[in-house]
């Protein structure tokens, strides 16, 4: 594919739609339309020459045994979805200091400890640029309601048992699913 251009389509509060025009290997000019947390792009670089967008929390309880998930309403699927806890990097803040501050907003736990930060991914690769920084660790304390009253969650320690029974047909964000799915089999 050659790149040929890009222009920017719509500016909402949070995400901004460009059309990507592009050259196939049969050279038919084409427009790919993608979102981004980026509300200046200019230039191909920029699709991916930037910093992190938001951290996903992958924590487990103190034995081990146990992973945190959010069953939360995502009005963009009209439906309870299974996810790890989530949210935006605030200007200033690290990776990790967004981690902790979006653990306690989400579900008013505390981060106890952080045994890895993962390299950056996207999180929907087929229509966004939205990188994320992955958080592994440890998580204590009583859940609590999430402080934004625009997020509906319930936080819940799940067993692997429990983390088979719904995979089987429960919602998912992929992915949640896709590590839900080896950390039950492990």
């Amino acid at each position: 594919m050659k790149y040929i251009g890009m222009k920017k389509r719509e500016q909402g509060k949070f995400i901004t739609r460009y059309d990507l025009t592009y050259e196939t290997l049969d050279h038919k000019e084409k427009v790919y339309e993608m979102i981004s947390r980026d509300k200046n792009m200019k230039e191909f670089s920029h699709l991916y020459k930037r910093k992190a967008d938001a951290v996903v929390l992958i924590m487990h309880n103190q034995e081990k045994n146990k992973i945190l998930l959010n069953k939360e309403f995502r009005m963009a699927v009209g439906q309870w979805v299974y996810n790890f806890p989530a949210g935006l990097i605030d200007p200033g803040e690290t990776p990790e200091m967004a981690a902790k501050r979006e653990l306690r907003e989400e579900t008013g736990l505390m981060l106890s400890s952080i045994d890895e930060i993962l390299g950056e991914s996207y999180s929907a690769v087929g229509f966004s640029n939205e990188k994320n920084v992955c958080v592994v660790g440890m998580a204590s304390g009583t859940f609590q309601p999430s402080t934004s009253t625009a997020e509906e969650i319930d936080a819940a320690w799940y067993t692997k048992e429990e983390v088979r029974m719904l995979l089987r047909n429960a919602p998912f964000a992929a992915r949640t699913q896709a590590y839900c799915y080896m950390w039950s089999k492990e």
